[in-house]
């Protein structure tokens, strides 16, 4: 079972990071713009929630998999295998958006692989580092609190998906939106230069959000009872 549940999480990130991120570096100018590459994000979370979902919960996000630790709702020793398994998928889905660039006769309009970045022109390390936080926080926050025994479990996957389209709508201008820190280091890795110079930035700051949504959480419930074995359903991001 735990097998299963890494698989679930390594090919959860994969497919994330190939085609949602992929979306932007073959589309962003040409095939829609910035809604068309949020709405990809929204698509691609909602086919992983209810694909893999029911095997591990779907997290494909270590700020997620740091909520459910915090919220007590999964061991550390479950956790740590899901960040391995995330950050793995992560790494193959760049590698391969990689190659279609070098060697495929891809042209990336993003100009770095799809990596997030930070003083660009349209905001400064204050500015993303205040946003991933909030930004993941909120995101978060939805995940915990349509994945608990008080929601609709069918319809998690989305409004979770939902949550993700309109984040990266906002945020794509800004610094091509994280609240993922597995998405941001794939990427990264490959693009180099600023990119991987940057990329803690997009690390760090959506586990600071994770972190709150979980100390929030409760307080929306009013101490009730939280998910237990319900995460298992539809915990994407």
């Amino acid at each position: 079972m735990q097998t299963r549940k890494l698989l679930a999480e390594f090919l959860g990130t994969f497919f994330l990071v190939l085609v949602a991120v992929g979306s932007a570096v073959a589309g962003i100018k040409t095939g829609g713009g910035v809604i068309a590459v949020a709405v990809a994000f929204g698509f691609v979370l909602i086919m992983v929630a209810y694909a893999f979902g029911p095997v591990s919960g779907a997290h494909v996000n270590p700020a997620v998999t740091l909520a459910m630790v915090i919220a007590r709702k999964q061991p550390i020793g479950e956790a740590v295998g899901y960040w391995i398994a995330q950050f793995l998928g992560a790494i193959v889905g760049a590698g391969v958006l990689k190659y279609l660039v070098s060697s495929g006769g891809v042209t990336d309009q993003t100009g770095a692989l799809g990596s997030n970045a930070y003083d660009n022109g349209s905001i400064n390390l204050q500015g993303a580092f205040v946003f991933e936080v909030l930004a993941t926080a909120v995101f978060v926050l939805i995940i915990l609190l349509v994945t608990d025994k008080f929601a609709t479990a069918a319809a998690a996957g989305l409004a979770i998906g939902a949550a993700l389209t309109a984040i990266h709508a906002f945020g794509i201008p800004l610094d091509g939106t994280s609240v993922n820190p597995a998405r941001s280091f794939g990427p990264a890795l490959f693009a180099g230069g600023t990119a991987l110079s940057q990329v803690w930035l997009f690390i760090l700051a959506p586990l600071i959000g994770g972190a709150l949504a979980a100390v929030v959480y409760p307080l929306t419930r009013g101490g009730g009872e939280a998910v237990g074995q319900a995460d298992e359903g539809a915990a994407v991001a």
